[in-house]
Parts: C-alpha cells; sequence; structure tokens
C-alpha cells in the first residue's frame, strides 16, 4: 500500500471540505452546561458547552444580532442551534452559533426540591420539637463559609463589635458551584469535634438562586440536622426559606443577623450586671435597715428588759405546775387503787373455793358437776369437794 503523506495545510482543506460537504455537521441542536462564557466588546461571544464527559468551544459572532441572551453565566443550562466551523490556518474545531435558548433547569431544580421537602419533613428534619436552644453566653462560635467572601468579614466585624472577647473559628469552605456542598458538610462535621464551640454558624452572602442552590441540597440539610451543636443558617436572600434554614436550629436573613442572634452586646451585659449590682445593693440595704430597726424596737422592749424576772416569774409557774400535776396524779391513783381493791373482793367472792370455805362442798360424777338426781345411778362413783380436800364414794341409794 502506498504510503500517504499530507501537508498541514493539505490535511486541514481536506478535514474542512469533508465537514463543510457533510450534512450532519451544519444546521444541527445541541444542549448542555456553560462554562467559560466570555463576551468581548468586539461583539462576540466565546463559552464551553459540556456534559458530564466531554466538552467542546463555540462562538457567537456579533451576538446582539442574532438576539442571544446577554446574561449567560457558568452553570447555565442552554440548547444551541448552529453549524461546526473549522479554521485551516489554526487547525481549531468549534461550533459556529446562530441561536442560544436557555434550559428550564431551575424549574426542574425546584420540582425535585419541593419533593425532597416532603420526604425529610416525614422524617421529622424540620420539627420544632427538635430544634436546639442557642446558649445565652457562648465562648467561642464556628463558621463555615467562604475565607475571601464579604459574609465572613461581616461576622468578624460585628462579632468584634459586640463581644471583643469571643473567639471565632472558621472553616474556609465553597459556598457555591462544584464541590460546594461537600465543603459545607465536611465544615459542620469538624467543627461539631472541636469542644470549645457553643454555636456554629454555617451561611453566605447574597446572591441568586443558583449561588445559593448548595443550602438547597439533601446532604447539606442532613449535615445541619446532624450538628450536636446548635446551628445556625446564615444564607443572605429573600426568597423563601432555603432547606438548611428549615433544618437549622434557628435561621437568620444574613450572616450580620446570626451574629446580632448569637451573640450579646458586651456593654448592654455590663450595664445590665451594673443595674443588678445596683438593685442588689438597694435590696440589702432596705433589708438591713428594716432589720435594725426592728432589733431597736425589741431591745426597747418590756420582756428584754426585765428579762431575769420574766424568767423567774415563768420558773415560778412551772413550779406551781408542777405541784398541781403531782397532787393530781396522786388523787388519781389513790382512786384507783380503791377502785382496785372494790372489784378484787367481788371476784374473790365469785371465786368457788370461797364459797367452800363457809362449809359447802362440790359433788362430781364422770367429771361433771351434779346438778340434779337425774345426772346419777345407783353404783356409780361420785366425788365430793369440800374445803380442803375431796371425798370418794359410791351411791348406794337414791331419794
Amino acid at each position: 500500500m502506498e504510503e500517504m503523506v499530507y501537508s498541514v495545510t493539505e490535511f486541514n482543506k481536506m478535514v474542512k471540505g469533508y465537514i463543510d460537504e457533510n450534512p450532519n455537521f451544519q444546521e444541527f441542536f445541541l444542549k448542555g452546561e456553560l462554562s467559560g462564557v466570555t463576551y468581548y466588546k468586539s461583539g462576540h461571544l466565546y463559552f464551553t458547552l459540556k456534559d458530564k464527559n466531554s466538552q467542546i468551544k463555540c462562538a457567537a459572532f456579533n451576538y446582539k444580532y442574532k438576539r442571544i441572551p446577554e446574561d449567560l453565566k457558568e452553570g447555565d443550562s442552554i440548547k444551541i442551534f448552529g453549524d461546526v466551523g473549522f479554521y485551516e490556518t489554526r487547525g481549531d474545531f468549534q461550533v459556529l452559533v446562530r441561536h442560544v435558548q436557555k434550559e428550564d433547569k431551575l424549574g426542574e431544580m425546584f420540582a425535585k426540591l419541593e419533593r425532597l421537602k416532603v420526604e425529610l419533613e416525614k422524617e421529622g428534619l424540620f420539627s420544632p420539637l427538635l430544634k436546639k436552644r442557642l446558649p445565652k453566653y457562648p465562648n467561642a462560635i464556628g463558621i463555615v463559609t467562604a475565607y475571601t467572601g464579604a459574609a465572613f468579614h461581616d461576622i468578624v466585624n460585628t462579632t468584634r463589635k459586640r463581644f471583643e472577647n469571643i473567639d471565632i473559628y472558621i472553616y474556609s469552605a465553597k459556598v457555591q458551584g462544584v464541590g460546594a456542598k461537600e465543603e459545607i458538610v465536611k465544615g459542620i462535621e469538624t467543627l461539631n469535634k472541636i469542644p470549645e464551640i457553643d454555636i456554629i454558624i454555617a451561611g453566605r452572602g447574597g446572591g441568586s438562586i443558583e449561588d445559593l442552590w448548595a443550602f438547597n441540597e439533601e446532604d447539606v440539610a442532613r449535615a445541619f440536622y446532624r450538628s450536636e451543636k446548635p446551628i445556625i443558617s446564615a444564607v443572605g436572600h429573600e426568597i423563601d426559606n432555603l432547606l438548611s434554614d428549615l433544618v437549622a436550629d434557628v435561621r437568620a436573613a444574613t450572616p450580620t443577623q446570626a451574629i446580632e442572634i448569637a451573640i450579646p452586646v458586651k456593654k448592654d451585659i455590663e450595664k445590665q450586671m451594673l443595674d443588678r449590682e445596683k438593685k442588689l445593693k438597694s435590696s440589702i440595704e432596705r433589708v438591713l435597715k428594716s432589720k435594725n430597726d426592728e432589733l431597736e424596737k425589741y431591745k426597747n422592749s418590756y420582756i428584754l428588759k426585765n428579762f431575769i424576772k420574766t424568767i423567774e416569774e415563768q420558773h415560778q409557774s412551772l413550779v406551781y405546775l408542777e405541784e398541781r400535776l403531782e397532787n393530781s396524779l396522786s388523787r388519781i391513783l389513790k382512786e384507783k387503787k380503791h377502785d382496785l381493791e372494790i372489784r378484787a373482793e367481788k371476784i374473790i367472792g365469785l371465786n368457788p373455793l370461797a364459797v367452800l370455805s363457809r362449809g359447802y362442798s362440790i359433788t362430781n360424777s364422770k367429771n361433771k358437776c351434779l346438778k340434779k338426781l337425774s345426772d346419777v345411778k345407783i353404783g356409780d362413783e361420785i366425788e365430793t369437794i369440800l374445803n380442803f380436800g375431796k371425798i370418794i364414794s359410791e351411791v348406794k341409794e337414791i331419794k
């Protein structure tokens, strides 16, 4: 086979001819995500269109005359109409854009967000019962935001104005674009491991809803929910609540407001302490004066002035009461003793042995007392009990 050797010019011309003659490379639609958007004063627009695996360079010459939007930005989802262009001299391959149409990616994102809200609400992530209370006087706060962003500087400046002694721990994280949600989650988890931190504030300054979308991600919302320390969602926006706002223990409209919620003003606390100290001193002085007046009153009272005499009178009264008690006890004992003697005589009088002592006897037959003639018959053995003994007899005759 004969070896084909081309010059660069010949080869590029051949490629251009192939592209120009192939209808598949003319008047077609492409869709993807914008990157590297650049508007030039010359009236030309350059950008890269990409998807998960590939990208292609695009150019729109005199874009204003083609009514191409002038607000295209990084991350926008679009659909373009155009042709393939190949420049022989540079060997550049790009799509020559005739028309650009923005995709309704935001609408899809909101629809997905609403479905996620329903799911998380069912799990209880928004429940007011699970919201943790913020400490009244925190010693240290943790911040998750971009170190270079205005939000961080606002937080630091506001904190120092309100209470300069409070320690600030900063975890610098991306707050928009690719990788933002992962860094926000990592920041919350990291600050939760620092024992000294009392409150965590995660957020950023304002921006478009696309810029703020990292705080609508499920992973970020769950990181807010898992935070063991009280956490404030502080994202500057005027739209409805972001997902992080719903899950956080407290929602602040801006990072600055988050500091105003979390950190008291030191001067106000000092003033309150001084006011309380004055009130406490006044109360103590008032109580001491009252007790002193009461003491003076008692010092001049009859009881204290005549204390010894009063004690002697009370002692005499006790002696008199003691004598009365002894007399009463003696009388009661005598009465009880007399009553006991009478009862004893009655009991003695009822004793069968006492009856025997007066000449009477008791006759038994078969261990039963004889009360009538029918209780015994001739030949029975009987026992007669006397005062000091008994007689055993046999019945010979019954009359």
